[in-house]
């Protein structure tokens, strides 16, 4: 079985981030997978035998159409209001992006799209955030994947390159309170990306996988914690 899984492929877009940079540290250490491939704006200091990066411009991805092919996709864009300076550019990252990735996907053959969006994603959301991250749920539903699992994690804890003081307001409150937690109150717990991040690597390598599937924030903990997934 171990020599029938390797040879895994991985494409990651958004390897900078915080998830991102966690699990490309575990796709390159995982020796199922044969070669991790970065689609990023400028080129990462990381070094690998099995790692290839492809410094791209985003607003034109589809001349890269063909790195999609046979690949596990994932998909952990992502930026802040703050960052993005505006609504139309904050879309533009959190749902453009992200959107024309998983269309090259199913267009390319893609294997399985991965993808990050967040607690409370919902289309009809009054809160522009979670709208933003509902509406590309509901679009990335309509395409034709063969397997497309969505991560829905609560506020994210680790070490940043960048100051977000409402996540580490957010962190330190949910830190005192999650023994408290509980019940249906769990899912709201912060989870740290490198938790995301092996519950996503995780679920790649599922074989079996297919059609569509959401993971709250505490059935992300719960896969990342399973002794029985890992290989």
């Amino acid at each position: 079985m171990a020599l029938f899984n390797r040879g895994r492929e991985a494409l990651v877009l958004g390897a900078s981030g915080l998830v991102g940079r966690q699990l490309t540290e575990f796709l390159l250490e995982d020796p199922t997978f044969s070669r991790v491939t970065l689609l990023v704006r400028r080129s990462m200091p990381i070094e690998s035998r099995k790692l290839r990066q492809i410094e791209v411009d985003f607003e034109h991805l589809d001349e890269h159409a063909k790195r999609f092919r046979n690949q596990l996709v994932f998909i952990c864009l992502g930026t802040t209001m703050k960052k993005a300076g505006s609504r139309e550019a904050f879309e533009k990252v959190d749902y453009q992006y992200p959107l024309e990735a998983a269309e090259l996907a199913a267009r390319e053959g893609a294997r399985h799209v991965l993808v990050i969006t967040a607690l409370g994603s919902n289309p009809k959301s009054m809160m522009f955030y979670n709208r933003t991250k509902g509406r590309l749920e509901q679009s990335l539903s309509e395409l034709n994947l063969p397997a497309l699992t969505i991560f829905r994690p609560s506020l994210l804890s680790g070490p940043r390159t960048e100051s977000r003081p409402g996540e580490e307001v957010g962190n330190l409150v949910g830190g005192m309170l999650g023994f408290a937690m509980a019940g249906p109150l769990k899912r709201y717990r912060p989870i740290e990306a490198r938790t995301v991040a092996r519950a996503m690597a995780i679920a790649a390598k599922d074989e079996a996988a297919s059609g569509k599937r959401v993971l709250e924030s505490h059935e992300i903990q719960a896969l990342a914690n399973n002794p029985a997934t890992s290989e």
